[in-house]
């Protein structure tokens, strides 16, 4: 990630990943799925990690999960981030398949409130022009 003084953290988008942050502009979540196993995965890769096949597509999923592990973020040495403290950052497992999991800011409750399973669905936020990313907010 690009960081700035002024600004949050810009995803450095590769031809990989771009069609992951395009949805995102379109406040869409999407993930890639194997052609042939059918596994769905995040972060993007060229090889399916299951069954090595480079045979993918593109798919809408869900947007709703549940918390698998997170932390609490008390302090940063980076001025944006400071200004939220304290937040919560999370891996959140999605809906659609065992194992799949998403990373991300965790909204919806106070740090102490958080919990393990917990029922999340994605939400979206523009951090900087132009740079929309997901959140998840707890249900």
């Amino acid at each position: 990630m690009n960081m700035s003084a002024s600004s949050y953290p810009v995803p450095q988008i590769t031809a990989i990943s771009k069609p992951f942050w395009d949805a995102c502009q379109q406040h869409k979540l999407q993930v890639q799925k194997c052609d042939s196993c059918g596994r769905f995965r995040f972060y993007p890769s060229e090889a399916c990690p299951d069954c090595r096949s480079t045979s993918y597509k593109w798919v809408n999923i869900s947007g709703r999960g549940k918390i698998l592990t997170w932390i609490v973020v008390h302090r940063s040495v980076d001025p944006v981030w400071q200004e939220r403290v304290p937040f919560v950052t999370g891996i959140v497992e999605i809906e659609e398949q065992k194992g799949c999991f998403i990373p991300g800011i965790i909204l919806g409750r106070t740090p102490a409130d958080v919990q393990g399973g917990m029922p999340v669905k994605v939400e979206f936020e523009e951090t900087n022009p132009g740079v929309v990313v997901p959140r998840w907010r707890v249900q």
